[in-house]
């Protein structure tokens, strides 16, 4: 097998974000993944044998990219800081992320995933909010209501944010 550049991958996956904010997991076409990534199929292929591969790569990629986001945001700022800087994360890539209307398309499916995602999202607000479990929990639904409930307020989402982890909003929204 000849060497494969493993920026197709990450072409594939990010289109894969994108086709599945438009057509969810049972309409996803892996056609339509390859020329939205600019790639063959048969380089497709290379990469992930089938829907599921693909699917199941993703979903890792996907959780990879948010843990990689938040550790360049937070690398050297202070307990307090970081949890700023990790609520905006959350807003931001709520705001920007392509699939964020599979709650539309597919809700048992974002239901299923959510069930998945809860106990992470919820260990890394806790590491941030040391011994104030209900706080990191409150942060959680806060953000879960948001990505059901699409609001286009951000700074209203983050005010929000910051009041459930008890930080206020007098800290800089950007």
């Amino acid at each position: 097998m000849h060497p494969v550049d493993k920026s197709s991958r990450e072409r594939i996956l990010a289109a894969t974000a994108d086709v599945l904010g438009r057509n969810g997991r049972t309409k996803l076409s892996l056609s339509d993944v390859a020329v939205h990534a600019g790639v063959s199929r048969p380089t497709l292929y290379r990469w992930f044998a089938s829907k599921k591969d693909l699917l199941d790569a993703f979903a890792v990629w996907e959780r990879q990219s948010f843990e990689r986001t938040v550790a360049e945001a937070t690398a050297d700022l202070s307990d307090r800081d970081k949890l700023d800087a990790v609520l905006r994360i959350i807003v931001e890539c709520q705001q920007s992320y392509p699939g964020l209307r599979m709650v539309d398309i597919e809700p048992a499916h974002v239901i299923k995933r959510l069930a998945q995602i809860l106990p992470l999202m919820r260990d890394r607000l806790e590491r941030l909010l040391p011994g104030d479990d209900v706080a990191a929990a409150t942060v959680v639904r806060v953000a879960i209501s948001h990505y059901l409930v699409l609001s286009d307020d951000a700074d209203d989402f983050l005010a929000q944010l910051r009041h459930a982890a008890g930080i206020g909003n007098s800290l800089k929204t950007s």
